[in-house]
């Protein structure tokens, strides 16, 4: 595949007074992530590591807050190293939080001869890039709700990351006033429902899809899981804060029964439909703007599996 150069500027000055996030900004974020030079983003390698650095620059960026400590990395450790999650903080007008997260870990390299990088565009640097561009919708902008931004590292490895982040002490200010996590796994394609749509995973278990579609703007549309039979609410980083009952579920439009990229070297860019997933962001952060404490408030019903 055409190489891809590793991008280290920022070109944040150029939309910061956009009332939208641009195109060129998803291409920017996602094609960084996915290029060759990151070689798959295994946990455990430097280029992971530069992964993490290089997403706690795009939250600098949007002056968002530490979560703990003095640094956006969030340590833990993997083999005896130490390994992290990227975590940011938008204050909004109430201390309730809402949460947005994905996961930028991904399977490394291959022996193939022709292309051995598992580049991981869709999964899961879309669903990096659609949290960052929900930060950068909301730089300027003053929500109803505070927001908080977790890059989760070595999902691929059993979720290892989200595991460890979501029973650290230091961030229980945070999850006492959780009110709902956003997971984002694989949105770089058009969904089954078409453009404009995502799915939820364990759409059952929860009101969580009925009141954001109550609010939906410019006719986005979270739809029922129509893969339920593979059990994904169980099998993405949303399930680890679901065990803290946490309303926690996944948001995709990967179609589960063409999705011949998945873990394979063609998950490059080329899958990506920028023009599709920049409509989603951009009407994702128009819906959150709607929302507040008095009129999104999801919860479980009794069916959940905690």
């Amino acid at each position: 595949m055409k190489k891809l150069t590793y991008l280290t500027f920022s070109l944040f000055s150029v939309f910061s007074f956009a009332q939208e996030v641009s195109k060129e900004r998803i291409q920017t974020i996602l094609s960084t992530l996915a290029s060759d030079e990151m070689k798959g983003r295994e946990i455990g390698t430097p280029e992971n590591e530069n992964a993490a650095h290089y997403i706690a620059t795009l939250f600098k960026e949007n002056n968002l807050e530490y979560c703990t400590g003095n640094s956006y990395l969030v340590p833990f450790t993997y083999k005896g190293k130490t390994a992290y999650n990227v975590c940011g903080i938008k204050k909004g007008k109430t201390d309730k939080f809402l949460g947005f997260s994905g996961h930028f870990d991904h399977i490394g390299t291959s022996n193939n001869s022709k292309d051995n990088i598992y580049n991981g565009a869709d999964d899961d640097a879309s669903g990096i890039t659609t949290l960052v561009g929900i930060a950068d919708y909301f730089k300027n902008k003053d929500p109803k709700f505070s927001m908080v931004f977790i890059a989760f590292n070595g999902e691929e490895k059993g979720m290892l990351g989200s595991k460890a982040i979501s029973t650290d002490k230091n961030l229980d200010k945070i999850y006492n006033n959780l009110t709902a996590l956003f997971n984002f796994e694989m949105v770089a394609t058009e969904s089954a429902f078409g453009k404009n749509a995502l799915f939820m995973t364990g759409d059952e278990f929860s009101d969580l899809d009925e009141l954001f579609n109550e609010n939906a703007a410019n006719g986005l549309k979270i739809n029922p899981d129509p893969y339920a039979a593979q059990q994904l609410f169980y099998r993405s980083d949303n399930v680890s804060f679901v065990k803290k009952k946490i309303i926690a579920h996944s948001f995709s439009t990967v179609d589960m029964t063409k999705a011949h990229h998945y873990h394979n070297e063609s998950d490059d860019i080329t899958v990506v439909d920028f023009d599709n997933l920049t409509e989603i962001i951009n009407n994702f952060g128009k819906t959150l703007e709607k929302l507040s404490p008095e009129n999104f408030t999801p919860k479980y019903n009794n069916s959940v599996k905690f």
